[in-house]
């Protein structure tokens, strides 16, 4: 693990494919419902960054896969840390779908 290590972000597209490999996995998108509407990678739930800082839960199970995504990955690695304060200890921030090459769902 190098000094700069932390700067690099997870390549969304790698990490969207491994997803679907996860038997029960969520794929979270933390935007606004708006951005959601206008495109999303097939398959997520929206549940905006501010409905779970108030509290709303992806799932019961706290074991569970949720692989979280925004638009450029700053909003996701604050969802992430919110859940994982919450007791969600498999939550993972992929990053933003700026960075995503695949087909998307309106």
């Amino acid at each position: 693990m190098g000094i700069f290590d932390f700067l690099k972000s997870a390549d969304i597209n790698k990490q969207v494919e491994e997803y679907r490999s996860i038997q029960d996995a969520m794929l979270l998108d933390v935007r606004t419902l708006q951005e959601y509407r206008e495109g999303h990678i097939p398959g997520s739930v929206n549940i905006p960054l501010q409905s779970i800082a108030k509290g709303e839960v992806p799932s019961d199970n706290k074991d569970a896969q949720i692989i979280v995504y925004c638009h450029s990955g700053s909003r996701s690695r604050r969802a992430v840390s919110i859940l994982k304060s919450m007791g969600y200890s498999n939550a993972k921030n992929i990053g933003g779908i700026a960075a995503y090459r695949g087909k998307v769902e309106r």
